[in-house]
C-alpha cells in the first residue's frame, strides 16, 4: 500500500494535492477520477448515524436517514460498562456500512469542566480517566466493523460560547492532567482513524493551527497515526494549519483553501514535503476506508433497537428511593403524569440529532409491562411548547395524582434548554415542571421523578419526592428501559459520571464561565468536578460515581500484590464483592489513589480504575485491578513528563466517590532522578531544613540570630520562624556575624553537597 501510495502522488499535480487537503461538499472528501481516487462520505452522530438525504446545514435541520438512536454519551458513560459501549460501536459501524458512510464523527472526549455547557450531552465525564476509557471502547467497536472515527474536539473545547473564537487559557499542567489525558488514552488504546480539532484557541493559538497540540503532542509523543481533520469551519488561516499538522479542512473551501496552499508553495512559504506527506496521510485513510467498506451491508433494526434498550437500563440513574418506594409493584393504581411520558426526549439538539428507526414511548411501555394487573392514569401536567404555567393542567394532575398509589411524573428540560450552539444559563427544571411538582404534593406523598435531561439540575423540590431516576437523554428506547427500571424488571446500574451540585455557585468553574469578550480563564486549575467538591469539602446534591440499586452489594478483602514497588512496575489490587441482597445487580467498583503527602498540590483523590459486576444474590466475586506509574503519577512541567515522587500512597476502594468501603497504603518509589537543586542567594532556610543532605547545615542559622536556646527547646518554633528567610538576609540580619563572603563560602559547600550524590 505504501508503494501505490507513493505511486498516485508522484503522479498527482500541485493543484490536486492542495485539493484533496479540504472537502468536496459538506460531507464528502475529495477524490481525483483519473488516477482512481474515490471521495469518501463522514457523517455525524456519536451515539447514532445521521447521515442526511440530502446536501444540508450542520445543525440538522434537514431529514436523515433512518438509524438507530442510542443514548447520548452522558447517559453512555454512567454505565461505566466497557463492553457495553463496545457493543454500541459495533452497531452504529454496522449502520455506517449499510449506508456507506466511511467515518462517524465521533466521539467526544472533552471534559465536563460546567454543567453549563450546552453540548455536555455529547461529552462522557467530568473525570479523564472515565472519559478515556469509555471514548477508546466506543471507537475500537465502531472500528472493529471496518468504519473509521474521529475523535473530538481537540481540544479544550468546554463551552458553546464564542466557541469558534473563545481563547481557552489553561496552565500546562492542568492541560495535560485533566483536558488532554480525557483525548491521550483514547488515542493510545485505540487509534481512532481521525483526530477532529476544535473551534476554539488554546492558550492563544488557535487548534487548528497549533503545532503544539496536532504534532508534538498529538502524534510525536502519543504516537497518533491517523488524520487531523477540522471541526466544520474551525480552520482560521489554511497554510499554517497544514504546517501545525492538519491535513483535512472540512468542509468544502470552494477552492479558497486549495489556492492558498497552491500559492504558499510556489512562494516557498510552504514546503512540497510537508504538502506531499498530508497527502500521504490523506490517502491512507482512504484506502483504509475502500480496504474495508462491506458490499450489500445490513443490519438488524430489532436487534439495535434491544439493544438501545439494553444500554438505556444501564445508563440510567437511581438517585433517590426513599422507603423502597421503587421498584414499583404491578398491582394498583399509578398516576403518569408529564407531557414526556408520551412525547419523549430521548436526545440533543444540534449535529448529533438522530432520526430513529423507532420511538418508545414510556406510557404505552408501562402498559405493556403491567398489562391489566396495574390501572394507569395519565395527566399531560405541562405544555412542552409553552414556558407558561397551565393551571388547569395543574388542577388535572392534581385530581389525576389523588387517585393512584404513586404518582411517576416525567420532568427535565425541554430541547430548548440545551443545544449545540448556545450554553444554559442557569440549572433549572422549567417552572411550569417545578410548579407541576409542588401542586402533586399538595395531595400525594408517593412521588417518583423521572428527569430526561442531558446534564445536571438543581433539585430544591427533592423533599417532595421518595423516587428519583435520571433517565438522561436514553435514546429511542428510553420509553420501555423506563417501565423495565420502574417496575423492576431490572434493578438500575448506573452511576454518575458527573457531580451534580446543590447549587450552580457550587461549581468550581462558576467564577470564570464563560469568560470575558474572548478570552475564558480556566483559574479552578486541576480542581474539576469531584476534585473541588472533595478538597473544598463541599456536600455535592450527588457525588461522582453515585448511583443505587434494589440490591446491596459489601466488599472485602482488599490485597495488594506487593506492599511496596518503583514506578518502573505494576501492582495488582483485588477486592471481593458480593450481592448481599435477594435480587440480581450490577455493581461499579471503583478506585481512586492519593498521594498522601506531596510537594505538588494535588487532589485529594483521583479515579484510577473501574469495574462493572453483574452479581446475582449471594454471589461474589474477586476483581482485580492493574496500576502502573500514570496511575501515580502527576505532570512536573520542570521534567515535561509525568512524574511519581516517592512515598505513601492511600488506594481506596469504594460505591462512589463518597462511598469509600476499603482502603489500604502502598509505598512507590520513583526511578526518575531529578536534577540536584542548585542553590542560591534566595534559597530559604526553609528549602535546606526540608532537605535531608542540607538539614543539619541549615541548622547553623540560628546562631546568627541568637536563637541556640530556640532551637533546642522548640524547634519547630525556629522551622517556623525561618523557614522563608532567604539566605541573603542573614547578612543584614547577622549585624556583621555573616558576610557576602560567608554566603558564598556556604553556597559553594551546599552544591558541592547535593552534586555528589
Amino acid at each position: 500500500m505504501t508503494t501505490k501510495i507513493q505511486n498516485l502522488i508522484s503522479q498527482m499535480t500541485l493543484e490536486e494535492k492542495a485539493g484533496l487537503c479540504s472537502g468536496l461538499d459538506f460531507w464528502n472528501t475529495k477524490g481525483i477520477e483519473r488516477l482512481g481516487i474515490p471521495a469518501l462520505m463522514v457523517t455525524d452522530g456519536p451515539h447514532g448515524l445521521r447521515k442526511q438525504k440530502e446536501s444540508a446545514d450542520h445543525l440538522g435541520l434537514h431529514n436523515s436517514v433512518a438509524a438507530t438512536c442510542f443514548p447520548s454519551a452522558a447517559g453512555l458513560a454512567s454505565s461505566w460498562n466497557r463492553e457495553l459501549i463496545g457493543r454500541v460501536g459495533e452497531a452504529l459501524g454496522k449502520e455506517c456500512q449499510a449506508e456507506n458512510v466511511a467515518v462517524l464523527l465521533g466521539p467526544g472526549t472533552n471534559i465536563k469542566r460546567s454543567p453549563l455547557n450546552g453540548r455536555n450531552f455529547e461529552y462522557f465525564s467530568e473525570d479523564p480517566y472515565l472519559s478515556s476509557e469509555m471514548g477508546a471502547n466506543h471507537i475500537k467497536g465502531v472500528q472493529s466493523q471496518g468504519v473509521g472515527t474521529s475523535l473530538k474536539h481537540f481540544a479544550a473545547n468546554n463551552q458553546e460560547h464564542r466557541r469558534m473564537s473563545i481563547d481557552a487559557v489553561i496552565d500546562e499542567r492542568t492541560l495535560r492532567e485533566i483536558y488532554l489525558a480525557s483525548f491521550e488514552g483514547a488515542v493510545k488504546q485505540s487509534q481512532p482513524w481521525s483526530v477532529m480539532c476544535s473551534y476554539n484557541r488554546v492558550n492563544g493559538e488557535y487548534a487548528s493551527e497549533s503545532e503544539y497540540l496536532l504534532t508534538r503532542i498529538l502524534r510525536d509523543e502519543w504516537g497518533f497515526e491517523g488524520l487531523v481533520v477540522s471541526d466544520w469551519g474551525a480552520v482560521n488561516e489554511r497554510v499554517k494549519a497544514l504546517q501545525a499538522g492538519l491535513e483535512l479542512e472540512m468542509p468544502s473551501s470552494g477552492g479558497i483553501g486549495d489556492a492558498k496552499i497552491v500559492a504558499a508553495v510556489n512562494s516557498g512559504e510552504l514546503s512540497v514535503e510537508t504538502l506531499n506527506l498530508a497527502v500521504e496521510r490523506l490517502l491512507t485513510f482512504i484506502y483504509k476506508a475502500v480496504d474495508n467498506q462491506q458490499e450489500n451491508a445490513t443490519f438488524n433494526i430489532d436487534d439495535h433497537h434491544q439493544l438501545a434498550r439494553e444500554v438505556a437500563r444501564e445508563s440510567m440513574v437511581l438517585l433517590r428511593n426513599e422507603d423502597g418506594i421503587l421498584p414499583l409493584s404491578k398491582q394498583g393504581t399509578v398516576a403518569i403524569i408529564g407531557e414526556f411520558a408520551k412525547k419523549p426526549r430521548y436526545q440533543g439538539g444540534g449535529s448529533s440529532h438522530v432520526n430513529p428507526t423507532r420511538l418508545d414511548e414510556a406510557f404505552a411501555e408501562i402498559q405493556a409491562i403491567t398489562g391489566d394487573a396495574v390501572e394507569l392514569l395519565y395527566a399531560q401536567g405541562y405544555e412542552l411548547d409553552s414556558k407558561e404555567i397551565n393551571e388547569v393542567l395543574l388542577q388535572e394532575a392534581r385530581e389525576t395524582a389523588a387517585q393512584g398509589k404513586v404518582a411517576v411524573l416525567f420532568l427535565g428540560l425541554p430541547d430548548s434548554y440545551e443545544s449545540e450552539g448556545y450554553d444554559r444559563s442557569h440549572l433549572s427544571l422549567p417552572e411550569s415542571h417545578q410548579a407541576l411538582i409542588a401542586a402533586v404534593a399538595e395531595v400525594q406523598r408517593n412521588i417518583v421523578v423521572v428527569l430526561s435531561n442531558g446534564s445536571p439540575v438543581e433539585m430544591p423540590w427533592i423533599t417532595h419526592t421518595k423516587g428519583i431516576l435520571e433517565g438522561y437523554l436514553g435514546g429511542q428506547a428510553f420509553g420501555g428501559a423506563i417501565a423495565d427500571l420502574l417496575f423492576g424488571e431490572v434493578s438500575p446500574s448506573g452511576k454518575l459520571a458527573e457531580t451534580f451540585p446543590q447549587k450552580l455557585s457550587d461549581n468550581p468553574s462558576f467564577l470564570n464561565f464563560p469568560g470575558e469578550g474572548d478570552k475564558v480563564e480556566y483559574k479552578e486549575g486541576l480542581f474539576v468536578g469531584y476534585r473541588y467538591y472533595d478538597k473544598k469539602e463541599i456536600t455535592p446534591l450527588y457525588p461522582f460515581g453515585f448511583g443505587l440499586s434494589y440490591t446491596e452489594f459489601q466488599y472485602s478483602d482488599l490485597l495488594l500484590s506487593a506492599s511496596q514497588m518503583n514506578d518502573a512496575e505494576t501492582v495488582q489490587v483485588t477486592v471481593t464483592v458480593k450481592n448481599t441482597g435477594s435480587r440480581p445487580g450490577k455493581e461499579i467498583v471503583q478506585l481512586y489513589v492519593n498521594d498522601v503527602e506531596s510537594s505538588a498540590i494535588r487532589p485529594l483523590q483521583e479515579l484510577k480504575g473501574f469495574q462493572k459486576l453483574e452479581l446475582q444474590p449471594g454471589e461474589e466475586q474477586t476483581v482485580t485491578f492493574e496500576l502502573n506509574k500514570r496511575s501515580f503519577a502527576y505532570y512536573n512541567v520542570h521534567l515535561s513528563d509525568w512524574h511519581v515522587e516517592s512515598g505513601a500512597f492511600t488506594i481506596s476502594i469504594g460505591s462512589s466517590s463518597r462511598d469509600i468501603r476499603l482502603y489500604t497504603s502502598i509505598e512507590v518509589e520513583s526511578t526518575t532522578r531529578i536534577a540536584p537543586v542548585s542553590f542560591h542567594r534566595n534559597t530559604t532556610v526553609g528549602d535546606l531544613l526540608v532537605n535531608p543532605l542540607t538539614a543539619d547545615r541549615a541548622k547553623k542559622y540560628s546562631g546568627i540570630f541568637g536563637l541556640e536556646d530556640a532551637m533546642d527547646d522548640n524547634p519547630d518554633m525556629f522551622e517556623a520562624m525561618m523557614k522563608y528567610m532567604p539566605l541573603r538576609a542573614m547578612i543584614g540580619f547577622g549585624l556583621g556575624k555573616y558576610t557576602e563572603e560567608n554566603l558564598a563560602e556556604d553556597l559553594r559547600e551546599l552544591n558541592a553537597l547535593v552534586a555528589e550524590q
